[in-house]
């Protein structure tokens, strides 16, 4: 077995060891740690160039022009999700510090790792990469508006649009399109295709690392204030539990195929924790607890996926879907 296969079929262990190693460093050396939230954004546009690399152009287009599983992922992530985002997070509406961090990492579906949970389910990863672009930009879009009504307008004022259009940007449009520049490359040149091929091997050591320097960096911060942050737990666990429900209600109603249906599962349930820490880290110090506040929901999250990998395949939505998809895992198309 090779290295690339190895690490793919044993990737959850592997992401337990890199946030185990993390919690560890963060506890060991609290004070060096910090310097790693330097890194984050690159080490997540690296991850999602190997990931946009797994997905072949001519298939990423076809994925983008069905209208019924985009239609499906938009209006679970930007219908439901903040309703039940709003009454979920209620208990915490006398502390604006918590609730914003909370809203900011509920309101924001994954257009990362939740490719990589995706195939290890089955779900059509295919359909779900094609449709980050436009989760990320309505998320660009309806954030401010959301958060201004949820929280009557009282730390709406403190979010700047500016380093979430420079997140899309660097995070999301620049290895999206660095990925279809190797692909093109790899259809002309010997050399274009060794690197496609050498990136193949690269998404689940990527992932590992992003979530070594993501919680590394921040777990201090969640632990110095964690009798704060506790509130937020349940919170997350709810979402999670809520979410599942919805997800398989509404690929029913939109009356999608298997693989697609795990799709809309995890992406109704991941929330986009990763790419929108660089904005909480942005906040007016005030707003210092944020960050910790949308780490927690991933160590949450990242819990939730060792369930939901197995439970949605097994005993969600079970079955054998058709094809093969990106990530590792199966789909119909």
């Amino acid at each position: 077995m090779s290295r690339t296969a190895w690490l793919r079929r044993n990737q959850i262990a592997v992401y337990a060891v890199a946030v185990a190693l993390a919690l560890g460093a963060a506890t060991v050396w609290p004070t060096a740690t910090p310097a790693l939230g330097s890194v984050v954004d690159p080490v997540l546009a690296v991850l999602l160039y190997v990931t946009f690399l797994e997905v072949p152009f001519v298939r990423f287009r076809a994925a983008f022009t069905d209208a019924r599983f985009l239609a499906a992922a938009l209006s679970t992530n930007f219908l439901v999700v903040p309703v039940v985002a709003w009454l979920l997070t209620r208990p915490l509406a006398d502390d604006p510090v918590i609730l914003l961090g909370a809203l900011l990492v509920l309101l924001t579906p994954c257009i990362d790792y939740v490719i990589t949970f995706t195939g290890i389910a089955g779900g059509d990863a295919e359909r779900l990469t094609a449709a980050t672009p436009a989760l990320m930009l309505v998320q660009l879009a309806l954030l401010p508006a959301y958060l201004w009504l949820f929280t009557g307008g009282r730390v709406a004022g403190v979010v700047e649009a500016g380093p979430f259009i420079e997140a899309f940007a660097t995070i999301i449009a620049l290895p999206l399109a660095l990925a279809w520049a190797t692909e093109a490359w790899a259809e002309r040149a010997p050399a274009g295709r060794r690197v496609q091929s050498a990136a193949g091997a690269l998404p689940v050591p990527m992932l590992a690392l992003t979530l070594f320097v993501v919680v590394a960096s921040q777990f201090p911060r969640v632990n110095a204030a964690f009798d704060r942050i506790a509130a937020v737990v349940p919170v997350y666990v709810a979402f999670l539990v809520v979410m599942v429900a919805v997800g398989r209600v509404a690929a029913d109603v939109f009356d999608l195929g298997l693989g697609e249906s795990r799709g809309l599962v995890f992406t109704s349930v991941t929330r986009n924790s990763l790419v929108v820490l660089p904005l909480a880290l942005a906040l007016p110090d005030g707003y210092a607890l944020a960050p910790a506040v949308v780490v927690t929901q991933t160590l949450v999250e990242l819990a939730g996926m060792l369930v939901l990998t197995r439970a949605v395949p097994r005993w969600i939505l079970p079955g054998t879907p058709d094809t093969v998809a990106a990530g590792g895992g199966q789909s119909e198309d």
